[in-house]
């Protein structure tokens, strides 16, 4: 999935309550800040003030949050939306479907990883919510990207010596084929629970994936991983 440029108005910079995780990888992603509608999942928004940016939404049940903090960033200006706490989606989920409401159309989230597993995992995983489907929407920590993509042709942007991985997601990815990679693919199978796609390497600045059936979970690190 090549990095589209849309308007400032279809960007959004997600902030959720997890780790930094401060990299090139998440200074990239805010450069674009100043273009992009700043959504908080709840106590992520101490994660964008960290970022020197004031949240323009924050979603959740607002447990990470002091009343103060609630009022002092509404004071800022942030729409403040209040869910339940007896809710299905976690705060993150609410964030990206509150991103995908407001059009964006480029969307990076940050602080989606940490201590958690089961957190990290379902991160993952809302990539493929249908409300996010023909966007651009990445997970974005330290020096690494993660996106998931389906069957047709994707670009993969960065540097030669960059790390790429391709991970099955919900079954076998088939007929994968990729260029400028070191390890070739040439329209195989990727299995899922083998780790066949891990730790390939760019071989230029633009390399590229396709697969016929399937869905890919692609992990570009900046550098060697």
């Amino acid at each position: 999935m090549s990095e589209r440029q849309p308007t400032a108005s279809r960007r959004a910079l997600i902030f959720a309550a997890g780790d930094l995780n401060d990299g090139p990888a998440v200074r990239a992603a805010l450069e674009y800040a100043p273009q992009a509608a700043i959504i908080a999942a709840d106590g992520g928004a101490r994660l964008a003030e960290r970022c020197g940016l004031r949240p323009d939404l924050i979603v959740g049940d607002l447990d990470s949050l002091s009343g103060e903090e609630a009022d002092r960033f509404a004071a800022q200006g942030a729409t403040i939306e209040r869910v339940t706490p007896h809710k299905d989606e976690t705060d993150l989920e609410l964030a990206l479907l509150a991103a995908a409401r407001r059009g964006a159309t480029w969307i990076r989230a940050i602080g989606a990883t940490g201590d958690r597993l089961d957190q990290t995992l379902a991160a993952v995983h809302m990539l493929v919510m249908p409300q996010l489907d023909g966007r651009d929407a990445r997970l974005v920590a330290g020096r690494q990207t993660l996106w998931v993509v389906g069957p047709g042709e994707h670009a993969l942007d960065g540097a030669p010596g960059d790390t790429i991985s391709l991970i099955p997601l919900a079954g076998d990815a088939r007929g994968v084929r990729t260029e400028a990679l070191e390890y070739p693919l040439r329209g195989e199978t990727l299995v899922m629970g083998a780790a066949r796609g891990v730790s390939n390497v760019m071989a230029a600045s633009r390399a590229g994936v396709a697969l016929e059936s399937g869905l890919l979970v692609v992990v570009h690190t900046v550098g060697r991983a």
